[in-house]
């Protein structure tokens, strides 16, 4: 890359190499809108011809572009023909197919320069004309009926020329009276019923789009009152323009059905049509056609028919319909039908159809489902790279059972093992492979809410409510600290609206054995290393606690590390004479234990998510995501009325296991803006705070928080940032408050490649705790001087089912530098943080 922007400097700094003598390169669009310049992007994307495009003011794919030579063909055999000894020469020594596969190679090359560069822009008076026409039909079809648009395009250089567009929108034109010219009484007392909610009101500026969306409303308010056979082609609006006054007066006509015969054409009053019938064919496939129904169950105004014996409970599939028996004809209806259906995942392709009945306004609904195959076995391989692990590989299979109970649940069993090699390992006769995984999952998935009472009043079935029922083993072996975590989850989520999630945990239990406690020094080093400068500096060590090598360098011996930890915290002298390195090795006793207790968790919380996302398209949207979790208050008061004994901690323990007992919240706000010619801009707020209290003083590490990483702030790696303004010398840095704020501008450079700039700002406090070191506490609104900012940009490439990231983050604002200067101590590459990552941080 490196030696292709030397290329592109030496050999194509002229950015006219392709621009002819009478040709102008277009270097600039302006669009001024009554004298003023228009900064709205969907007005500007009205413009026809834009300037090539820039990398911080430079046109990088245009000079890529002007890399590539014209008839690279005809050039490549003049070069082999120039020499006659030449072609013979290379043919000699390669072959002739060798030296052909040269020649596509070079056309290859030349080929890509003009696919990933970017031909120059040559201003095009038709396309300029074109823009004229553009913003004349857009200003008019805002109500600026009068407008006139202009143009000029001025020299600004040699072969180079801007282009201002000059638009007088004029007065507008404002709705006056609204009127209506309905041919069907009953489509006209359905129009008088909703017309509070029409979107063309009087004294409104007239605009297009309103038009149109009143249009759709209508004609979903109809089709979901019964009129099977509307569409929007029966909405009309005449407009009558008012002059001198610049007022428009509106009627909405609404023509009467037309029915078409073979030789005549009818026009007759619409009518509202019902459900007659509901017809259910369960088991739809090709080698059931023409054949005759085995089976069949009547159930709840439902029939349903099955070619083989019924597999399914009528209960399931009834809770999935919404098209009802003597109901009117709905079109709602029949989308969440389609949603819910697929939603079971257990039939492939859901068909509903209407069959109108002559004799009457009814229908009759008819609804064919082909099954899935009862059993899915799936097998995932994956190459994984995370905070703690430079590489990974992982083997998973999973097992599905569909319709297990025959009320359409789906039933999943897993297992996944994982070797990886760490970052870091705890000492140099490890194998390379030093982490390793397996574990098995299996869950249940129920259609519905499995409750013993009735919940359809309050989460009625159209918000596809689910159970989700989980249990879970792992077995880990990484760096040292190895362990087996057991999990239960007990789970509702439903849907109140489309773009809205709701997710509550009814039960979440995990409880985590430590294997290897022993093995704590050997992996957090650094810890060790504080303890050891304390025995062999400040404390007076017995010499049992003390060994030395053959040169005669003392040490303290590892393996009693925890016995000098006892006998230091015993010491009230030393407490006296030493307070800060007896604070250092009771804050290292604290971490230690923390980290090596076994957990048992018994939460449950809440979820809540609001997505704006229209599609996977979508540029322009927000997501907030927002829980509450409450964990060990149902132990507490159960210990509590057992009267259990708590332990030498003042706390109560199950199965010898001392439970957690804390609040946590987290609030997440995601927002993008598309600011045209594929830029994008993308912000990211966060805040979460886990409390602590009763039976607990600290938070449990699966449950805190850390901070730096690739989908953090990415000037820091991950657990390598704060507490505060703490020197951030634990190998895993964590604590139990949380501050993140990121923003990022996304462009691309040429074809899937894209570019990056971002500033990350954050960092991690303890607060209401047991930890006391005032540089990682959070105390005041003073504390917020400690917040880190990283800046830093970064490539990324689309693989269209997935973006490969990479991005590389300078320390800007360092917080553990605490008294001293804060900005730009470590702002180089030297000191950079090189992430790797799949998908987008944010």
């Amino acid at each position: 890359m490196f030696f292709l922007f030397i290329a592109i400097f030496i050999t194509s700094c002229n950015v006219l190499k392709r621009v002819g003598e009478d040709e102008q390169l277009l270097v600039q669009n302006t669009l001024m809108v009554d004298g003023k310049k228009e900064k709205f992007e969907l007005v500007n994307n009205l413009i026809n011809q834009q300037p090539n495009s820039k990398l911080l003011g430079f046109p990088l794919r245009l000079h890529i572009y002007n890399l590539a030579r014209n008839n690279r063909d005809s050039l490549f055999e003049a070069w082999l023909n120039e020499n006659p000894k030449r072609k013979e020469r290379l043919i000699k020594r390669y072959s002739k197919k060798q030296v052909d596969k040269l020649k596509q190679s070079a056309l290859g090359f030349n080929s890509w320069l003009k696919k990933t560069g970017e031909a120059p822009v040559i201003i095009d008076t038709s396309r300029t004309n074109k823009t004229k026409r553009n913003l004349e039909k857009y200003y008019f079809k805002n109500g600026w009926f009068n407008r006139e648009v202009s143009y000029s395009i001025d020299s600004v250089g040699k072969q180079r020329a801007a282009i201002t567009y000059k638009v007088n929108r004029k007065t507008p034109y404002i709705l006056d009276s609204i009127s209506t010219k309905i041919a069907s009484p009953i489509i006209d007392s359905l129009y008088q019923i909703t017309k509070s909610n029409s979107l063309i009101k009087t004294g409104d500026q007239f605009r297009d789009i309103n038009y149109t969306n009143e249009r759709e409303r209508l004609t979903s308010v109809f089709r979901n009152s019964g009129a099977y056979h509307f569409s929007q082609d029966y909405i009309t609006f005449e407009n009558d323009t008012i002059l001198p006054e610049n007022k428009v007066n509106v009627e909405l006509q609404i023509a009467n059905r037309i029915i078409r015969n073979e030789d005549s054409v009818a026009h007759v009053p619409f009518k509202l049509y019902k459900i007659k019938e509901v017809n259910i064919i369960t088991d739809e496939n090709v080698q059931n056609q023409g054949t005759v129904f085995s089976d069949s169950i009547v159930f709840k105004n439902y029939n349903l028919y099955s070619y083989d014996k019924m597999r399914y409970r009528p209960k399931a599939i009834a809770d999935a319909i919404f098209i009802n028996k003597d109901s009117v004809f709905s079109d709602l209806d029949r989308t969440r039908t389609y949603r819910h259906l697929n939603n079971l995942q257990t039939f492939k392709y859901p068909n509903i159809e209407y069959i109108e009945n002559l004799n009457d306004t009814t229908l009759t609904a008819n609804i064919t489902l082909s099954p899935r195959k009862k059993y899915g076995l799936g097998f995932d391989v994956n190459v994984s790279q995370s905070n703690i692990q430079s590489v990974g590989f992982s083997f998973s299979t999973s097992l599905r059972i569909r319709n297990i109970f025959r009320g359409a649940e789906t039933l999943e069993i897993s297992g996944i093992g994982a070797i990886g090699a760490s970052k870091d390992g705890a000492s140099g006769n490890d194998p390379f492979f030093d982490i390793n995984e397996f574990g098995g999952d299996i869950k249940l998935i129920i259609p519905r809410f499995f409750s013993g009472f009735n919940t359809d009043k309050i989460i009625p079935k159209h918000m596809s409510p689910t159970t989700r029922v989980s249990l879970g083993f792992t077995s880990q072996t990484n760096i040292g600290l190895d362990k087996q975590t057991m999990n239960g989850i007990f789970n509702y989520r439903w849907n109140p609206r489309p773009t809205v999630n709701h997710s509550l945990d009814l039960f979440n239990v995990q409880y985590v054995r430590n294997l290897n406690p022993g093995n704590y020094f050997n992996v957090y080093q650094n810890s060790f290393n504080r303890l050891e400068n304390i025995a062999l500096g400040t404390y007076d060590t017995p010499t049992e606690f003390i060994s030395t090598d053959d040169e005669g360098n003392e040490s303290l011996i590892k393996s009693k590390s925890d016995e000098f930890i006892n006998l230091v915290l015993q010491d009230d002298a030393f407490q006296n004479s030493n307070s800060d390195d007896y604070q250092t090795v009771n804050n290292i006793d604290e971490r230690k234990k923390r980290l090596t207790e076994d957990n048992l968790i018994l939460a449950s919380n809440f979820s809540y998510i609001l997505d704006k996302r229209e599609n996977l398209f979508d540029k322009s949207f927000s997501i907030f995501r927002a829980k509450l979790e409450f964990a060990g208050n149902l132990l507490a008061n159960a210990s509590r009325l057992i009267g259990l004994n708590k332990n030498a901690d003042d706390r109560y323990e199950i199965f010898g296991v001392a439970y957690s007992q804390y609040v946590k919240t987290e609030l997440d706000y995601v927002k993008h803006w598309a600011v045209g010619r594929n830029n994008e801009f993308a912000a990211r707020a966060y805040f979460g705070i886990a409390i602590p209290y009763g039976n607990s003083n600290s938070i449990p590490f699966s449950r805190s928080f850390f901070a730096g990483g690739a989908n953090d702030n990415r000037a820091w790696t991950a657990y390598n940032l704060g507490p505060g303004s703490s020197d951030s010398n634990n190998e895993f840095n964590e604590a139990n408050l949380k501050l993140a704020f990121s923003i990022e501008h996304r462009y691309n450079l040429f074809g899937n490649l894209y570019g990056a700039f971002f500033v990350d700002v954050g960092n991690i406090w303890n607060v209401l705790d047991s930890e006391d070191d005032p540089n990682a506490t959070f105390d005041n609104i003073n504390s917020l001087k400690d917040i880190a900012i990283g800046s830093g940009f970064g490539l990324r490439y689309d693989f269209s089912f997935f973006v490969l990231r990479g991005d590389i983050g300078f320390k800007t604002y360092d917080p553990s530098y605490k008294l001293k200067n804060r900005w730009f101590n470590d702002y180089n590459f030297g000191n950079a943080v090189y992430n790797i990552g799949i998908n987008y941080p944010f």
